[in-house]
């Protein structure tokens, strides 16, 4: 569906940019790293764990050894 209007993004405005920052000030606050993706992460990773665990000890042990 063509459109005679110009294409503009959200950033075109000025007010809808952050200001910039110093170089220090981004220095310290990436000083921490990633806190809240490493903690995401890992509740993900045990989710995933214990359900592996939980198939493991309530589906397959439960059959017996193979063969």
């Amino acid at each position: 569906m063509p459109s005679d209007e110009a294409h503009h993004s959200s950033a075109h405005s000025p007010d809808h940019v952050a200001a910039p920052i110093e170089a220090e000030d981004a220095a310290r606050e990436l000083s921490n790293g990633p806190v809240g993706a490493f903690f995401v992460a890992s509740i993900a990773v045990g989710l995933l764990f214990l359900g592996w665990l939980a198939f493991y000890f309530l589906l397959f042990m439960p059959r017996g050894p193979i063969g």
